[in-house]
């Protein structure tokens, strides 16, 4: 007779997780799952081993929200390695070329220049966008190159920090699907003496605030104090979390009358006072604000529900 399957907790909420070195996206997220004893969690956009930083982890109903951090801004610091240059665009790959660093403060100045605002950049062949159906990477690891169109991003911030010897540190704050392997990379060839990432760490996604951000050590900390206090590891590790709707804070809001949330919940579409004329907007019921999850106004005028928050027993 097989095991009945354990269950979790119904837990929602976005953890800011500070990821360490080395460490998979997916791991971490495995880790936080298993530390909460959660049913669902998923993450908001991978960072790669070699990068540390911000990974928002959302739990419960908060996946349902996540994809709206994967459209949101970034803010990066990295460290480039001048005149070596790497299959990878960073210090796990194999260095295919090494130059001499020749170019001048003012050569690099007028380099960083040109990633500044919206420009068009190629994607690496190392990264997890996918060609007929398979991720970039695999056709990479197997020497197969495949045509990538080239992409609009748009880097708001640039600012250089220092150059010493062959390491040049930049902050860079961009868009959405922008790759910093690939701006150091293209910096690299501007130059004309090849760079690859050395060191990259995710400062910020969205607004959310740096210092809500905890590691895994911090996390494993609260479950062996909870241990030594007798006390549940929720009632220390639960204060942690952001509110589930906090992946989409900054959207309007339209507060709703029970009576008409109640339309809402069963995916119609209603009229509101004080709605938007468009785009998209955080709903909330009565004078408690509820969330009860996102919605779009449509051609009609009218708050059409996109995703909504299941409502699970206390």
């Amino acid at each position: 007779m097989s095991r009945p399957r354990r269950r979790g907790r119904d837990i929602h909420g976005v953890l800011l997780l500070d990821k360490s070195l080395g460490l998979s996206s997916n791991d971490a997220l495995q880790k936080v799952k298993r530390l909460y004893n959660a049913n669902r969690a998923g993450h908001t956009g991978a960072l790669d081993p070699l990068a540390t930083g911000m990974l928002p982890l959302c739990l419960g109903e908060a996946t349902k929200f996540s994809r709206f951090l994967l459209d949101s801004d970034k803010r990066y610091r990295v460290i480039a390695r001048m005149g070596q240059r790497t299959d990878t665009s960073d210090a796990e790959g194999q260095i295919i070329s090494e130059r001499p660093v020749t170019f001048t403060q003012a050569q690099l100045d007028e380099a960083l220049e040109s990633f500044r605002g919206e420009t068009q950049q190629i994607p690496s062949m190392y990264s997890a966008l996918k060609y007929q159906g398979r991720k970039l990477y695999e056709y990479a690891r197997e020497g197969i190159e495949v045509p990538r169109e080239s992409r609009s991003i748009t880097v708001y911030e640039l600012q250089f920090i220092r150059w010493e010897g062959e390491e040049v540190e930049l902050e860079i704050h961009c868009s959405k699907g922008t790759y910093i392997r690939t701006i150091v990379d293209d910096l690299g060839e501007k130059l004309g003496c090849g760079a690859h990432v050395t060191f990259l760490r995710r400062l910020q996604v969205a607004t959310y605030p740096f210092e809500r951000m905890v590691t895994m050590d911090q996390l494993n900390a609260l479950i062996a104090q909870a241990e030594a206090e007798g006390v549940e590891p929720r009632t220390l590790l639960d204060p942690l979390l952001l509110p589930m709707d906090s992946p989409c804070e900054d959207f309007p809001e339209v507060n709703l009358l029970p009576v008409v949330a109640a339309y809402v919940k069963q995916g119609q579409p209603v009229q509101a006072s004080g709605a938007p004329l468009s785009g998209l907007v955080r709903m909330t019921e009565g004078e408690e604000r509820k969330f009860i999850g996102v919605a779009e106004i449509d051609d009609q005028g009218r708050v059409a529900p996109k995703r909504l928050v299941v409502e699970y027993p206390e």
